[in-house]
């Protein structure tokens, strides 16, 4: 008779195990602004769905450059368990290699009004979260770094927190890198641009407490020297913010590792709201 017994309650935690599974969405979003779809990968904790479903915050993931809406999801096969231990969904846009900006030359690429604009409105509209900023942050590597924190800083009534892992947060050092020029015209031609369109230079949009803000890099990592730069320029403007460097360099490896850290920061942020 125990052995019945224990063998039925297994079988129902087995059960309730097999209900409590986040979901793994692919989806295109309409962009009016570009005129085309754009794929999206959501995932959604088992806390946001269904009769009963609770209003979860969101985090917008951002992949670096040559990924896609699926990169993360590759790099961190992990995030639907995470997504439902923390009650957290998790937005994974393909920004193609737009460095998320509205490109001045190339009218095709309108990423930052796509990210910080129609997606979400899409997912507000779409998915039961917390909609507002103090339910949403935004991070990415490497481009999507960068990415993330010139989104946030220039709409800070969008986001509450943000971050970045490996991110090109300053783009002038690397003029010739990753089709830069293709959405802002080559560098020696058009400097002030350049210089109007790297992230680092958007803090003066930001005062302390507008933003809760991590990024961390690898201490092999080609884009160390321009984090460890940010890190001074907000420490001057007395901003607050967490900024880490631990072994590792610019690959999945490390942002399989890093992402944990910044989930862990976000969630404490959300928490905080409460």
């Amino acid at each position: 008779m125990k052995k019945e017994f224990f063998l039925a309650g297994m079988l129902l935690c087995l059960v309730v195990l097999s209900v409590q599974a986040a979901r793994v969405d692919t989806v295109m979003v309409k962009s009016r602004s570009m005129g085309k779809e754009v794929q999206v990968v959501y995932v959604v904790p088992d806390k946001a769905e269904g009769d009963r479903a609770q209003a979860c915050p969101v985090v917008y993931l951002l992949h670096g450059y040559g990924g896609n809406a699926k990169t993360w999801i590759n790099i961190k096969p992990q995030l639907p368990s995470i997504a439902d231990e923390k009650g957290i969904i998790f937005v994974c846009p393909d920004g193609k290699n737009s460095w998320y900006w509205d490109s001045p030359v190339n009218s095709s690429y309108r990423y930052e009004t796509f990210v910080s604009s129609e997606l979400i409105a899409y997912t507000d509209s779409h998915y039961k979260t917390i909609a507002a900023p103090q339910g949403r942050a935004i991070t990415g590597l490497s481009m999507g770094g960068h990415g993330a924190l010139w989104n946030a800083f220039r709409h800070k009534d969008v986001f509450g927190a943000a971050g970045s892992t490996s991110g090109g947060v300053d783009i002038r050092p690397f003029p010739l890198n990753w089709q830069m020029n293709k959405q802002l015209g080559e560098y020696a031609a058009n400097r002030k641009r350049w210089d109007e369109h790297t992230a680092i230079n958007q803090i003066d949009k930001i005062e302390n407490g507008d933003l809760a803000i991590i990024f961390d890099c690898g201490e092999s990592d080609f884009f160390l020297e321009v984090n460890k730069e940010l890190h001074q320029r907000l420490l001057g403007r007395g901003i607050d913010h967490d900024f880490i460097t631990r072994p590792g360099t610019h690959n999945n490896t490390y942002w399989n590792n890093s992402i944990d850290y910044q989930i862990l920061f976000f969630e404490k942020f959300f928490g905080k709201q409460k």
